[in-house]
């Protein structure tokens, strides 16, 4: 791993309680603009840029990588004096922060999952993802960028995107060093993720999970993850699909700050 320290953001007072938030694949600490004003009134808010992306895209990471960067985001917290926050990911950055869940669960004030996958259960799937996940990073080694996302913006689970909403996230997203994000991608893949489904079993802060009603499979996803017994509070956001914060900025940070 390149241990150069990530690249971090700040908004707020430092007086009032930290909040960590950790932007999915692709994004970077602009991604939260559409939020940062209403959440930076109530939180200190410490957005990192990760590994491979924005002013971090010079970090390589391991692969698997989420150890590498847990390590990387603790590590900046610690500089910062922040010994204890409230946790905040959306997609990847969901992920990475069940893992921060994991690694430094005494640390957490509260944990809020958007839109994020807690571990695939079989071995099947795994390999499944892995093949998947290895043809995306092959187009992202290979075509031009603008390309690559106009291709990722068609996934399914990004069906609800209008097609000036797509365009958009492509013009925002194409100065992205692909080769940066490629190992990013691969290193973070869902299919050398642990399975985290007990990760808030385990915690003693509250958990919640923001989905958006359009996004039928994580609304899928996250019912059941409750139903296995996690003590998940769901807070279900109209008129969004996967990327709650981009589609319904108000109603999110009014769940964030009801916290």
């Amino acid at each position: 791993m390149d241990k150069a320290g990530l690249n971090i953001t700040f908004a707020g007072y430092p007086n009032n309680e930290p909040l960590v938030l950790l932007h999915g694949f692709l994004g970077d600490h602009h991604d939260w603009q559409t939020v940062i004003t209403a959440l930076s009134s109530r939180f200190f808010c410490i957005i990192p840029d990760l590994p491979g992306h924005g002013d971090s895209a010079h970090i390589n990471i391991s692969n698997p990588g989420f150890s590498d960067c847990c390590q990387l985001i603790d590590s900046a917290l610690s500089a910062l004096n922040i010994e204890h926050y409230h946790l905040l990911g959306y997609s990847l950055g969901g992920r990475l922060a069940l893992h921060m869940a994991q690694r430094v669960p005494a640390k957490l004030l509260s944990l809020t999952l958007e839109s994020c996958h807690p571990g695939l259960t079989s071995v099947d799937e795994q390999q499944q993802r892995w093949q998947n996940d290895s043809v995306w990073a092959d187009r992202l080694a290979l075509l031009p960028i603008r390309q690559f996302l106009d291709l990722w913006y068609q996934q399914g689970v990004f069906a609800g995107l209008s097609a000036q909403q797509r365009q958009q996230l492509i013009d925002k997203r194409a100065h992205n060093n692909p080769l940066s994000l490629a190992n990013c991608y691969q290193a973070t893949s869902l299919a050398k993720q642990q399975n985290l489904w007990t990760i808030p079993q385990q915690l003693n802060c509250e958990c919640h999970y923001i989905l958006g009603e359009n996004d039928k499979k994580f609304s899928q996803l996250a019912q059941t993850w409750q139903q296995t017994g996690a003590p998940l509070k769901l807070h279900h956001i109209a008129n969004a699909g996967h990327n709650v914060h981009l589609a319904q900025p108000q109603a999110f940070s009014q769940v964030v700050l009801a916290l």
